[in-house]
């Protein structure tokens, strides 16, 4: 099996920082516990096989790390989409900086 695609997408903390100044607290943690630096990365890195839309993607992130097992980013597509295989996700994060890398892998399959 080959990569079919490759998404990366980076934060700068300060700019969270300034959501916090400008807007209520439960819109800015609507925002940031949906993940949605890590799906905007899967949606870079499935496009343009794959159109998703938000709430295709699913996230478990650092809770699932607790118990030995890495983060796991899951592709629940409407349509059914049979290039798309594996999906691995990193997030690490470098001073001011969050960085988030996707890489799907193909399917065996091809539809």
């Amino acid at each position: 099996m080959g990569i079919l695609g490759i998404g990366v997408d980076v934060l700068h903390v300060p700019r969270i920082l300034e959501l916090i100044k400008r807007r209520t607290a439960a819109r800015l943690a609507t925002r940031i516990l949906s993940e949605t630096d890590v799906k905007e990365a899967a949606y870079k890195a499935l496009y343009p096989v794959a159109k998703p839309a938000w709430k295709e993607l699913t996230f478990h992130g650092l809770q699932r790390g607790v118990d030995g097992r890495k983060p796991t980013l899951e592709f629940h597509p409407s349509m059914p989409s049979g290039q798309v295989g594996k999906l691995h996700a990193s997030v690490s994060h470098d001073g001011e900086y969050v960085f988030t890398t996707v890489l799907v892998e193909e399917s065996g399959c091809k539809a």
